[in-house]
């Protein structure tokens, strides 16, 4: 059969690779920890758990494109409390299928000819705008700089080719963390050359150091900025796939006006679920004193071997300068990380560690990085 020229142009999508080789390793009966793949896996709170049960009813209708009322309220809610933001819950939110698939979609929605992606970064800005037929250009990340990109670097004529620029603080893979001033000036960008700010926040709520993270949607003027959030993270929720996007109006409306065509829409039970998730902050403290409990235990073994963590105090993962065949050493003992190069060229050199396996796994790997 004839298959896209843009899905078969493309890679396996790295982490597949990644999954394919930790099955290798547990065939050869090999202890597997894996820190690859930057997915939860703490229990999701009772009070949550309980919330979906009680949604559940004998009738179940598709969901709308525009989510349930009390969802866009809740989470609303959330950005008020949060970030000091008022969000209109009828016109400047909109629930989605977890953050990933709208991260994705969005340059199906919008003019331009270009995504501007920054590097090193999670690979789905990328695969979203080259399925959207859409040119890529890529914005480096500077060490030297906190891992910021230099915005005024980019020419005009790009920015005015421009459909989307794609920040991500906290970022993904780095743990960088951003100030309000780098959204401020692309704001400013956006308005000037009609681009939308993409800002992916998926991370928001898992920060270590003395302050929370900034926000996109506390710039003086959100046009043409849209922010991109999810309860994977936050509340320990990936599998029931639940997020947003919030910003301006019209976008989001353009977003409502897509999003029937595909059907992504969350099924009323988990929104409810999410309604209540969104509402409830003891949890959170919760899920970030336990990220804050396993970076304690990994940090100096990883220290100790030479692996320099060169990235922020935020996320759930670490990004260590690596000398090379680092990986490959780390995989004969069982500790899966991922490769830099997976988020970009801009990536090798590092590895990336997801704090994502039980506290006592943690405690185990930080004992084999001593003697592997």
């Amino acid at each position: 059969m004839r298959l896209s020229p843009t899905l078969i142009g493309l890679r396996t999508y790295p982490f597949v690779r990644l999954t394919e080789a930790r099955r290798r390793l547990e065939a050869e009966a090999i202890d597997v920890i894996d820190f690859g793949v930057g997915e939860p896996r703490e229990e999701t709170p009772p009070f949550i758990r309980a919330a979906l049960a009680e949604a559940l009813t004998p009738l179940s209708s598709y969901p709308l494109a525009e989510g349930l009322a009390e969802l866009r309220e809740a989470i609303a809610g959330w950005t008020r409390r949060r970030f000091g933001v008022a969000l209109d819950p009828e016109t400047e939110v909109v629930p989605t299928l977890g953050s990933k698939e709208a991260v994705f979609h969005l340059a199906q929605v919008l003019g331009g000819e270009v995504v501007v992606v920054p590097q090193p970064a999670y690979p789905v800005y990328e695969r979203g705008a080259v399925f959207a037929g859409k040119e890529v250009v890529e914005l480096p990340l500077r060490a030297d700089a906190g891992f910021l990109p230099d915005l005024d670097a980019v020419s005009a004529d790009i920015w005015r080719r421009t459909a989307i620029l794609w920040l991500n603080y906290p970022n993904n893979p780095t743990a960088a963390t951003a100030p309000l001033g780098l959204y401020e000036r692309a704001a400013a960008l956006a308005r000037e050359h009609d681009f939308v700010v993409a800002s992916d926040e998926a991370y928001s709520e898992l920060y270590f150091g003395p302050e929370p993270p900034a926000s996109a949607l506390q710039v003086a003027d959100r046009t043409n900025v849209a922010v991109f959030n999810t309860l994977s993270k936050r509340s320990s929720m990936p599998g029931y796939r639940s997020g947003f996007v919030a910003g301006d109006a019209e976008l989001v409306a353009a977003l409502k006006r897509y999003r029937p065509n595909v059907g992504v829409a969350p099924q009323d039970f988990v929104q409810r679920a999410a309604a209540a998730a969104w509402g409830d902050e003891a949890h959170v403290d919760g899920v970030r004193d336990l990220y804050r409990a396993k970076r304690e235990v990994l940090l100096p073994a990883l220290e100790a071997r030479g692996l320099r963590h060169a990235g922020g105090d935020a996320t759930f993962f670490l990004w260590l300068e690596a000398p090379p065949g680092e990986h490959e050493r780390l995989l004969e003992h069982g500790l899966v990380l991922a490769p830099g190069e997976f988020f970009g060229p801009a990536g090798d050199g590092y590895l990336r560690l997801a704090l994502v396996p039980p506290l006592a796994a943690c405690e185990r790997a930080a004992g084999l990085l001593v003697g592997v």
